[in-house]
């Protein structure tokens, strides 16, 4: 088994990922339902659902051990072409700006790349998402064309460069984990003989375990021993809002689909046992 890899926009752009899938295209890709335009009624629960996640282990539990695997299952069974195969966690969503933001005030105007549905919450904050292909976010950044991205935490701030043309890390996060799948052209997968899948499924759980270590390091680390963003805060009280939005926000979803009422019961049930567990769970 060959793997050839190639980087986000290389082949197609992003939003058309899903659809390259299908055409074969692309044979296997790993993203977020959101971004890559995934065709079913769960896609808006990908990527960065306002205040769904705390940590990255929380996207984990609830995709192992809450039932999310097989409402996953479930509403890729219903779209040909794609298959599913397993769903982890990443890196947290934090806004890395050009301005200082210390209240919801400093929000108002700010033109930030962001997901779709984290861009589409916090458009109520007065903030203004744009679409963008990924290799032209530095450059945007540098000509004043966007103010900040609100695209991961502040490890890949650093990684990949946002860090060199922003001067602020906002660190109350729009969500505290990131959740992306891997997805594979049905055709090609039904060709690969049983244990080339095995191995492949072992690969993703590998990929799944060092992203959840390499970034609950590369979080801490770079706000600690980082020299090149400064660390910026909303109050607490002044933060509530955005979260008594957020649960707003999930009624909304919740009513699109009995799909999606499902999924906004279990994260509703989940918060609810981790802030009963209390520590280390919650705080």
């Amino acid at each position: 088994m060959i793997i050839d890899v190639y980087t986000a926009d290389e082949l197609v752009p992003h939003g058309e990922l899903f659809r390259a899938l299908q055409e074969g295209t692309v044979e296997m890709a790993v993203s977020d339902d959101d971004s890559m335009a995934s065709p079913v009624d769960v896609s808006v629960f990908a990527a960065y659902f306002p205040l769904a996640a705390r940590y990255g282990l929380d996207v984990n539990v609830l995709w192992e051990w809450y039932g999310l695997n097989e409402i996953w299952e479930e509403a890729y069974a219903e779209v040909e072409g794609v298959t599913w195969l397993s769903q982890g966690s990443w890196d947290p969503c934090n806004f890395a700006t050009t301005k200082p933001i210390r209240s919801l005030e400093d929000l108002k105007g700010l033109r930030m790349y962001m997901f779709p549905t984290g861009g589409e919450f916090m458009k109520q904050f007065g903030v203004v998402p744009m679409a963008l292909p990924y290799e032209d976010v530095e450059m945007a950044l540098q000509t004043n064309v966007l103010d900040g991205v609100a695209w991961s935490g502040i490890t890949e701030d650093y990684t990949v460069g946002w860090a060199d043309v922003t001067s602020y890390y906002l660190t109350n996060p729009i969500s505290g984990a990131w959740s992306g799948g891997w997805f594979v052209n049905t055709e090609a997968w039904e060709e690969l003989p049983p244990h080339l899948q095995q191995l492949l499924r072992l690969a993703i759980d590998k990929s799944h375990y060092f992203r959840l270590t390499w970034y609950w390091w590369g979080e801490a680390n770079y706000r600690v021993y980082g020299d090149k963003l400064e660390l910026t805060t909303i109050p607490d009280d002044e933060w509530k809002i955005v979260e008594e939005a957020a649960y707003k926000y999930w009624d909304e979803i919740a009513a699109k689909s009995p799909r999606n009422k499902r999924v906004v019961d279990i994260l509703k049930k989940y918060i609810a046992t981790m802030e009963k567990a209390g520590a280390p769970y919650r705080y």
